[in-house]
């Protein structure tokens, strides 16, 4: 599933490797809110301004999947904005306390 970024590929890098080297528990709990409940392992690959992107484990095969923003991101600020809001929304449908971080 290929799409348009948005942002240029520094910034998809940035945040990427930051979610995927300090927040590994964050996309596997945004994924199984949102897209694959089943799901044993998640990585962000990609966004761009209307979704964050990840590779879910399901079964294990990989597959990707696309969760829309809960709000509107048109910036490198409003990404960490909106990510902090989805694992958010993911944590109350999840019924699980987010993790201090």
């Amino acid at each position: 599933m290929t799409r348009m970024s948005n942002f240029d590929d520094a910034v998809i890098a940035a945040v990427t490797g930051h979610m995927n080297g300090d927040h590994a528990a964050d996309n596997l709990a945004i994924v199984r809110a949102f897209a694959e409940p089943a799901a044993t392992a998640a990585r962000m690959t990609g966004l761009d301004t209307e979704a964050g992107e990840w590779a879910a484990t399901v079964d294990g095969a990989e597959r990707t999947v696309r969760v829309p923003w809960p709000g509107q991101v048109t910036d490198r600020a409003s990404i960490r904005t909106e990510v902090v809001a989805l694992y958010h929304a993911a944590c109350e449908r999840l019924g699980v306390e987010p993790a201090g971080h």
